[in-house]
């Protein structure tokens, strides 16, 4: 154990002690937050109008609420993953200037070495997309609040167990990458398209059906949805106090993917959540196994 927690200090050191990694990671949330609010935030908030009957108006604060909670919802989808990518650059740098060699040919065991790196990454990860989470907040505060005390505790528990799966989902990828041109690549690769099949960029509801279907299947789907209702809620209960249509709160509910359907059945967020962990427990597993076999066969 002593040598697990030396491993995840010395991991996390050089993470925060390389300026260009570090600043890459904490810069993307809020590059993403400017962009989002200045190219996106009238394409959701002619979504939500679009979804009104004629004659039914919202209030502007409220329609404000709505957009703001949908931009942070994609922000968050999406960081939790790309910041992941970002700070597990480390295991692929040590394997680029020979460290992790140096460790194998050491007692410490494979397994202990990957959660490790693992451990290290989540927290690196997650005091990054806290940050985000809190800058985020301050925007909705701005544009409009609507989020109860419960919303944002479950908010950072869907923080939490999203960047549990990008930590464990780079991991997986990272185990096959060994210089920093194929960390790069492969990092801008998920940049420009995780953001597209979770449903942040665009919902999924906007999709082909056979698109939705098909995306409806990955666990980033069920997490951006996590994030989008726990943003959202509060916007929806509003509606309802001032005597929406439940027909009306179900279809924007549809738009912006709070409610994510399988096989044309909703999906509950009870099972979002216990999928979504049962795929970070599987990744991690194989993550593990990876490690120890490729360590018995370098022996």
């Amino acid at each position: 154990m002593t040598t697990l927690f030396a491993l995840i200090k010395r991991n996390i050191k050089l993470f925060f002690r390389d300026k260009g990694m570090f600043f890459t990671a904490l810069i993307t949330p809020m590059i993403l937050l400017v962009l989002y609010a200045t190219f996106l935030a009238k394409v959701y908030r002619d979504s939500f109008l679009a979804g009104l009957p004629q004659g039914l108006s919202m209030a502007e604060e409220l329609i404000n609420g709505c957009v703001g909670g949908q931009l942070i919802s994609s922000i968050l989808a999406v960081s939790c993953i790309t910041v992941a990518f970002c700070s597990n650059m480390l295991m692929v740098q040590d394997k680029a200037n020979g460290s992790l060699r140096d460790f194998s040919i050491s007692p410490v065991r494979a397994s202990t070495m990957a959660i490790g790196y693992y451990i290290a990454t989540l927290i690196s990860t997650l005091i990054i997309c806290f940050i985000a989470a809190g800058i985020c907040l301050l925007y909705t505060g701005k544009v409009g609040f609507y989020m109860s005390g419960k919303d944002v505790a479950l908010l950072f528990g869907d923080i939490l167990l999203l960047t549990m799966f990008g930590t464990a989902l780079s991991s997986v990828i990272n185990f096959f990458l060994s210089t920093q041109g194929q960390i790069s690549a492969v990092g801008s690769i998920v940049s420009s398209c995780y953001g597209f099949i979770c449903g942040a960029y665009m919902p999924i509801s906007q999709f082909s059906e056979g698109l939705q279907k098909v995306l409806s299947i990955l666990p980033g789907t069920h997490g951006t949805s996590l994030v989008r209702n726990h943003c959202l809620q509060g916007c929806f209960a509003e509606m309802e106090a001032q005597h929406f249509p439940k027909e009306v709160v179900d279809a924007m509910r549809d738009v912006v993917d709070c409610n994510v359907y399988f096989m044309d059945e909703p999906v509950a967020l009870s099972s979002m959540y216990l999928y979504l962990g049962a795929t970070v427990a599987v990744l991690i597993g194989i993550y593990v196994v990876l490690n120890v076999i490729k360590s018995k066969k370098a022996k």
